[in-house]
């Protein structure tokens, strides 16, 4: 008889054995599908950048010559908190010398407009002062979804001549290949996912494989002592669990396109993704599809080394050695690597020997586990009040690796979520603009053309019935004692009106400088006009007054009143034309001085602060996704040991409770070896989370990171979640009290 056959006669007559298949497959399944959304996520985000490569500024093609074939400015827009995202181009010569990208059927003439569908649709919905007109032109055609990031991204593609883009926009060789452009957040995400999600994933696979192993081993112990040889051992082990396996990866692969349609409707950077984006290559699905079965057939195979070379020992279940204390130096060891990583980012080899490291300290923490749980066992065993906790820590002390093993994942999604809270309120605290515009300004860079984009903006505000006025604000440099510092060209009224600075009292004094911070004006004090520039040296006894700043958050400012200017200082290089807008008023304002700008990105605080609001919820959204996934794999697989634990145990526990112990006992001991490594685990993965994402915010910033009371709360989770888990030995226990012990 085949190995293949007696496994499947095994499952046919064994109830248990089916059972733990059934729950193998279940697992593999669970693994395979979440395995193929994983390895797809790195090129679901590369193919959404891909699209939009064109989106982005590029030097590409032939270069920045005089042979350029186009100029391009790409600028962010907003709209009512949306972001529509503009690129205004131009061709320098022929246009249909210009390669277009996927989903552009045409190169804008100037006067032409190309949008995608939905900003379309919403200009045609609202007034055109409000959004339409921003755009000059008519709209002659819309973007294919193959030039979006999303379906619902606004974008839109503007013509205009070659002298209106000549100041801003860049001379590129072309729109930028897809390829050229990486989203490095989403990349980012997209590993540290894979590290959080197939390890939980794996571990379920594990514990659904081992939910029956020591009566698989005592099975095969007598069948090696009855003559077997290692090679059928090993064969009808290997044949036992290929078929749960295949089967569960099977079902995994048919599910695939639900988890995928499910995945495509995450919003990130504002809309979703398209189903193409997580379809995977064929190669890399059959990769997954067979590594999954392969590694629980390796796991099986492994397991069975005590069967093959000491069969007597398996079947009378020996007690397998304690782990020794030199498990203990694997924390300082990984932790010494990984603080030597952060420390020296830019040495030691980029992000993936940082995810190495990190890995290392979750490694560690495995190691150390089980040495953990054994001394826990042996503090049960010796100050134990009930009998309860005296067969809690007997266990405990007994089997060690057994015990910790249903608490290998919550500890890492303790982990995980420990450090994704510590780093996100640290990240909101970086939120914020240090722009010194009040928060109703609109304004946007005009270079030279300040005068004449300030007059085109009038000229639309007036048509639109609005009456604020454009105001210009030149930027210079004002030397003093040899050292040039920016500065603000602006009359003292429109400072008040425009700036986040209180200049209560100073515009009755005499037109001069004005600082919210001490300043010296001595006798070789200048002002440049442009950066580099010699600095004209102002007139002497030019006065300083002292002004308040509104804000914290916004540098020392220095202004100059234009009538203290030296008479020969020439004109200056850059300006900013700015416009003080209301609620009622923002969208139009916004339209005026998007049109006449000519694509130069219009700057606003509001704007700002939205954008930086969207990408932490974005953060927020997928790291709450990633937890909960990592806390139901975790749960899942406590909860399959546990029963496990349980069903392995059954000739102990049904000669325990013939021997007149309470099945009220036995199920208080199997919640307290349950409970007590998962509590001490999560606390000490609670506390290495925390360490890390401190680590990890000094990578990104200098001020001290945010720790609040919510980094503890994937601790109580993780101690909740194990709770649940050991709440199901109760049932299983039962269920083995009323089953007679001579089935085993």
């Amino acid at each position: 008889m085949t190995a293949f056959r007696i496994a499947l006669r095994v499952l046919r007559v064994d109830r248990r054995t089916r059972t733990s298949a059934i729950l193998t497959g279940v697992g593999v399944a669970v693994a395979t599908a979440l395995m193929l959304i994983l390895v797809s996520l790195p090129g679901a985000a590369q193919a959404r950048v891909d699209r939009a490569a064109w989106q982005e500024l590029y030097i590409g093609g032939v270069g920045v010559t005089e042979d350029t074939p186009m100029l391009l400015a790409a600028s962010e827009d907003f709209y009512e908190g949306h972001k529509i995202t503009r690129v205004d181009v131009a061709a320098t010569g022929d246009p249909s010398a210009i390669d277009l990208p996927a989903g552009i059927e045409r190169f804008p003439a100037p006067g032409e407009v190309l949008m995608s569908p939905a900003l379309r649709e919403l200009s045609g919905e609202v007034p055109g002062s409000a959004l339409g007109e921003r755009y000059p032109g008519e709209v002659v055609g819309v973007l294919g979804p193959e030039a979006l990031t999303h379906p619902g991204q606004l974008v839109v593609l503007v013509g205009h001549t070659e002298d209106e883009l000549a100041q801003f926009a860049m001379p590129v060789g072309g729109f930028a290949p897809a390829g050229m452009v990486n989203d490095v957040t989403l990349d980012l995400l997209a590993g540290v996912g894979v590290v959080v999600l197939l390890v939980p994933s794996l571990v379920l696979v594990a514990s659904a494989a081992r939910l029956t192993a020591s009566r698989r081993e005592r099975r095969l112990a007598a069948l090696r002592l009855a003559g077997a040889t290692p090679g059928q051992v090993v064969g009808m082990a290997a044949a036992e669990n290929a078929i749960a396996a295949v089967g569960g990866a099977l079902l995994g692969l048919a599910v695939s396109p639900l988890a995928r349609w499910a995945v495509s409707h995450v919003s990130w950077d504002g809309g979703t993704w398209q189903a193409s984006d997580f379809v995977t290559s064929p190669a890399l699905t059959a990769s997954v599809v067979i590594s999954i079965p392969l590694l629980v057939l390796a796991a099986a195979v492994f397991g069975l080394w005590r069967v093959v070379r000491t069969p007597l020992g398996a079947a009378n279940a020996q007690r397998p050695k304690r782990p020794h204390w030199a498990r203990l130096l694997s924390v300082p060891v990984a932790a010494a690597a990984f603080f030597a990583v952060v420390a020296n980012p830019a040495v030691a080899g980029g992000p993936l020997v940082l995810f190495g490291a990190m890995g290392l300290l979750i490694g560690s923490s495995m190691l150390v586990g089980p040495w953990v749980t054994a001394a826990i066992g042996s503090v049960f065993s010796r100050m134990w009040r009930r009998p309860s906790v005296l067969l809690a820590g007997r266990r405990l002390r007994h089997d060690p690796k057994g015990a910790y093993r249903s608490s290998a994942g919550v500890v890492l999604a303790v982990f995980t979520g420990s450090m994704a809270l510590t780093l996100l309120p640290s990240l909101e605290t970086l939120a914020g603009s240090s722009s010194p515009f009040r928060d109703s300004v609109l304004y946007a860079n005009a270079g030279t053309e300040a005068e004449a984009v300030a007059e085109r903006t009038d000229a639309a505000l007036a048509r639109y019935g609005v009456g604020e006025a454009a105001e210009q604000v030149k930027m210079v440099e004002l030397v003093v004692d040899g050292a040039p510092e920016p500065a603000m060209v602006v009359e003292c009224d429109a400072a008040a009106r425009l700036l986040r600075t209180d200049m209560a009292g100073a515009c009755e004094k005499e037109p001069g400088v004005y600082a919210t911070g001490p300043i010296r004006l001595g006798d070789d004090a200048g002002v440049a006009m442009s950066p580099g520039e010699q600095a004209t040296p102002l007139p002497k006894g030019t006065p300083v007054h002292r002004i308040r700043g509104e804000s914290d958050g916004v540098d020392m400012l220095l202004l100059i009143d234009p009538a203290a200017l030296p008479a020969n200082a020439p004109p200056s290089a850059a300006a900013v034309v700015a416009v003080s807008s209301t609620p009622e008023t923002n969208e139009v304002v916004r339209t005026a001085l998007g049109r006449a700008a000519n694509g130069q990105h219009i700057h606003s605080v509001t704007a700002r602060l939205a954008n930086q609001q969207a990408q932490l919820d974005d953060l927020r959204r997928v790291t709450v996704i990633g937890l909960a996934i990592a806390a139901l794999l975790s749960g899942c697989s406590a909860a399959i040991t546990t029963a496990g634990s349980v069903m392995d145990r059954r000739r102990t526990f049904g000669a325990l409770m013939a021997a007149g112990t309470p099945a009220r006992v036995l199920s208080r001991a199997l919640r307290t070896e349950a409970a007590m490594p998962a509590l001490v685990a999560t606390i000490g993965a609670g506390a290495l989370g925390v360490a890390v994402g401190i680590s990890l915010f000094g990578l990104i910033s200098v001020t001290p990171p945010m720790v609040t009371p919510w980094v503890s709360a994937p601790v109580v989770l993780g101690v909740v979640a194990a709770l649940i888990a050991a709440s199901v030995c109760a049932p299983t226990l039962k269920r083995v009290s009323s089953e007679p012990l001579s089935d085993d």
